[in-house]
């Protein structure tokens, strides 16, 4: 399901793209704000790709590597996963390289993606958790009206904020 902004391309991971994913997952400036075992090699980001192509496969989540139109390289991610047992809520998560931070990349991207959960899913609420410290996710989220969930927690992860958009 490739999804096409003004600027950008949001398409299939493929295992064409395992560098690329090895630089985003691997990347410092992301990881301070995300608890996960990021891929220390080729064969680990090949793991991931394959992990979300049977994800996809299954409909267990809508996974986007983002990349400008001129390009093929990817430069972030973008998915829907998470989804409630009714397919009515889903969470979205988001990564994208430091180098295209606060060009309005990620709003775009975001834009695309629900604008697609709501039209085509027809999700009725997307959730967004995010770390507290992480000052450009937050603006991200209240810029495209998400609304901060006081006293939600996101299980498991006391740093983080929890956020929804109902349709």
């Amino acid at each position: 399901m490739k999804l096409e902004t003004e600027r950008l391309v949001l398409k299939e991971i493929n295992e064409a793209n395992v560098e690329d994913i090895l630089k985003i997952r691997s990347n410092e400036v992301i990881n301070q704000f995300v608890q996960r075992n990021s891929p220390k090699n080729n064969y680990d980001a090949l793991q991931f790709i394959l992990t979300i192509k049977e994800n996809t496969r299954n409909d267990k989540t809508f996974y986007w590597g983002i990349s400008l139109k001129d390009k093929t390289n990817l430069i972030g991610t973008i998915c829907l996963w998470n989804f409630s047992e009714d397919r009515k809520v889903a969470e979205v998560g988001y990564e994208l390289l430091p180098d295209y931070h606060r060009k309005g990349i990620m709003s775009e991207a975001l834009t695309a993606v629900v604008n697609f959960a709501f039209n085509e899913l027809h999700l009725q609420e997307i959730v967004a958790m995010t770390n507290k410290f992480n000052e450009n996710s937050k603006g991200l989220l209240l810029k495209h009206d998400f609304t901060l969930e006081k006293g939600r927690e996101d299980e498991g992860f006391p740093e983080n904020l929890v956020f929804s958009l109902k349709k």
